[in-house]
């Protein structure tokens, strides 16, 4: 299986504790906020910095940032290699909003080839960090077509 490589995960902000590195890209954040209900004694906007892996154990905090859907969260255990994608692959239209994807990816970027675990990509066309999705859908009104079934 292919995992996020070191340069794959410096994309993005790293907050380390004892036992586990969290990284943060804000780029793909949707504000989703799993992590934030998940371990609001880690994950806490209103705080600087808003990520405290050291308030919880590492296992915990792993486990939250996985529920993270567009891959903004990510973890490195210490001593393990990062995050392992699950076994399948799925991929989630949301609702009027972008493609819910987790499992052993390789995303072809505007940077190069990026390998993840876990994204949102764009489907309407108009995010300004392509293939991810940023939100704009939402802001030009973009929808899905009706579910055919």
């Amino acid at each position: 299986m292919t995992t996020p490589t070191t340069e794959d995960l410096a994309q993005g902000k790293a907050y380390t504790a004892p036992g586990i590195t969290v990284y943060y890209d804000a780029r793909r954040c949707l504000h989703v906020a799993s992590c934030v209900r998940g371990l609001p004694g880690v994950f806490d906007p209103a705080a600087r910095p808003w990520i405290r892996p050291a308030n919880a154990e590492a296992d915990a905090v792993a486990a939250i940032v996985r529920t993270c859907p567009t891959g903004a969260l990510h973890y490195v255990l210490e001593g393990q290699e990062a995050e392992m994608p699950d076994e399948i692959t799925t991929i989630t239209p949301s609702p009027d909003g972008p493609l819910m994807i987790r499992g052993n990816l390789v995303i072809e970027t505007p940077g190069g080839e990026r390998k993840d675990v876990r994204a949102a990509l764009c489907r309407c066309g108009h995010s300004s960090n392509k293939p991810y999705c940023d939100g704009t859908h939402a802001t030009v009104g973009w929808k899905s077509a009706p579910d055919a079934s």
